[in-house]
């Protein structure tokens, strides 16, 4: 269980990692749907910045437990304000892209409390 724990922390940790790089360098991927939800300019460095604190924070977190748990809890929280984002918005056939974020992070969570 450990071990699964390990691997799939690492990887959700390098997915958000890898959002909150794209993120920051403005990729159009990521900030052509942010504008189209209605989402301020002036949020993409401070959310970025959260992202990758939140991925960061999960590696740490395999030495240092409690802080990969509130990174964990912070990065669920954030990724459920981008599910309600996206539903508001009525963009419904994008409502999966958050989603693949946030389930590899609640399941690094998980298997962190199983083992």
């Amino acid at each position: 269980m450990e071990t699964a724990y390990v691997i799939v922390t690492i990887v959700a940790a390098l997915w958000v990692g890898f959002s909150a790089f794209s993120l920051l360098r403005r990729a159009a991927f990521v900030v052509d749907p942010l504008v189209e939800y209605g989402v301020p300019r002036n949020w993409w460095t401070p959310l970025g910045v959260a992202k990758a604190a939140g991925s960061v924070g999960m590696l740490i977190g395999l030495w240092v437990p409690v802080i990969g748990v509130a990174a964990a809890i912070g990065l669920i929280l954030y990724f459920t304000g981008a599910v309600v984002t996206v539903l508001r918005a009525r963009s419904y056939k994008t409502v999966a892209f958050p989603v693949l974020y946030l389930v590899p992070v609640a399941v690094a969570l998980g298997l962190g409390f199983a083992a």
